[in-house]
């Protein structure tokens, strides 16, 4: 495969008990490229892989086999084996403080208090790393919020909740070809 032109890391925990965790979206949209454009997971060094072209590009796409407090050991891993930077990363992560359904795109900044961004900006020593944040707040939130990622979209916002992978694809998309500004002028409206 040619040179792979990004390198896309979706954010979630590993294993069937968190499959349709809201902490777990990086996973589910990372999942939905990958059957898109037909491509096969592989287990590699603390990832599973899957390199696929995507809207036209080679990429790489990047579930970490970390839990995800530890996202930063298997994306420093992965970064220094292929001999890439922070620069081509696109992380696809879940955000508590953006409503459901939001999409935000960013190119630097804080972790939020995602602990899975924390792990990977403090193991890359940079907070210049692209996100797409991928909004999972509720109007009414519960106190606990760690148990509240933890825990599966209840089934009658199954519909939204494909309607939110399919347009963080689309904002994957649209990064890979039309470049960072032009995607946060239309994604983050």
């Amino acid at each position: 495969m040619e040179t792979l032109s990004r390198v896309i890391v979706g954010l979630g925990n590993p294993g069937e008990r968190y499959s349709g965790n809201r902490h777990n979206v990086g996973f589910l949209v990372l999942d939905a490229l990958a059957r898109e454009a037909s491509g096969i997971w592989s287990a590699d060094l603390f990832s599973t892989t899957c390199r696929a072209f995507i809207a036209g590009h080679p990429v790489l796409l990047v579930k970490p086999s970390t839990f995800m407090n530890q996202s930063g050991k298997a994306v420093q891993a992965l970064l220094a084996t292929l001999r890439k930077g922070p620069e081509d990363l696109v992380l696809v992560v879940d955000d508590l403080n953006l409503p459901f359904g939001r999409i935000r795109v960013r190119e630097r900044g804080s972790d939020g208090g995602h602990h899975g961004l924390e792990s990977i900006l403090t193991m890359l020593g940079t907070e210049e790393v692209l996100r797409v944040r991928v909004g999972i707040g509720e109007e009414q939130m519960p106190e606990d919020k760690a148990a509240f990622v933890l825990s599966d979209f209840p089934p009658e916002k199954r519909t939204g909740v494909n309607e939110m992978i399919i347009q963080t694809g689309n904002a994957v998309k649209s990064i890979l070809c039309d470049g960072v500004s032009k995607t946060m002028a239309i994604f983050n409206a």
